[in-house]
């Protein structure tokens, strides 16, 4: 373990502390920068998908790209949009309102035999904020991808020695916060063979208060 869990939950307390009351619901980031690694090379860079163990404490949102059954489940498991294979033309057309939906939504999902024609037609936008979606088979049920990617975050450093990700709200149990910390820290670890060589500091904030070290 590169941190102990008591130590990251004091300093999200700390961070806690310090940050001034808001009008809006803060979130809880953590900044993690790397060292002694070469990010021209692919194997060194983080591009994955986190499901952090307790959400973020607001609910990621998730589109849907199906048809027929799956559109119909995708509704039920609380997608916050379903297009049918027809949108994806309108979307196309409209690239105002394609940029509107992928700068709101979260995560994407569609099903496999649409993808050549998202990525053709919606890559352009989709693919610079790193949305392209995440195939599932075709009348396959989306439920659980899209329950657990209400709960992940994305983690990428592209050709940078750093990296950001939200791991929950101000008004989440510290514990939970930790937690989620924890499991983004899990993942470096597991990443890099020598990891405590690698991670050179973690910072955690709210969205607008001072950071706090925590190693």
């Amino acid at each position: 373990m590169l941190v102990e869990k008591e130590k990251v939950k004091k300093a999200v307390e700390e961070a806690i502390e310090n940050s001034k009351k808001r009008n809006f619901r803060e979130t809880v980031e953590i900044a993690v920068n790397l060292k002694n690694l070469d990010m021209k090379k692919p194997e060194n860079r983080i591009d994955a998908l986190i499901t952090l163990p307790h959400g973020l404490g607001k609910e990621r949102k998730v589109a849907v790209f199906a048809k027929g059954d799956t559109a119909l489940k995708a509704k039920e498991a609380g997608a916050d949009a379903v297009f049918s294979p027809d949108d994806i033309d309108e979307l196309a057309k409209d690239k105002r309102k394609l940029r509107k939906i992928a700068n709101e939504m979260d995560f994407f999902v569609a099903e496999a035999p649409l993808m050549p024609e998202i990525g053709k037609k919606l890559g352009p936008i989709l693919g610079p904020r790193g949305k392209i979606p995440q195939p599932i088979p075709p009348l396959s049920d989306p439920t659980p991808i899209i329950k657990r990617l209400k709960k992940s975050v994305k983690v990428r450093t592209r050709d940078k020695m750093t990296f950001h990700a939200p791991v929950g709200t101000k008004d989440l149990d510290s514990d939970m916060i930790s937690d989620n910390i924890l499991e983004i820290l899990k993942f470096v670890e597991n990443k890099y063979e020598n990891a405590v060589n690698n991670l050179k500091s973690v910072y955690v904030k709210t969205t607008m208060g001072p950071a706090v070290r925590v190693i």
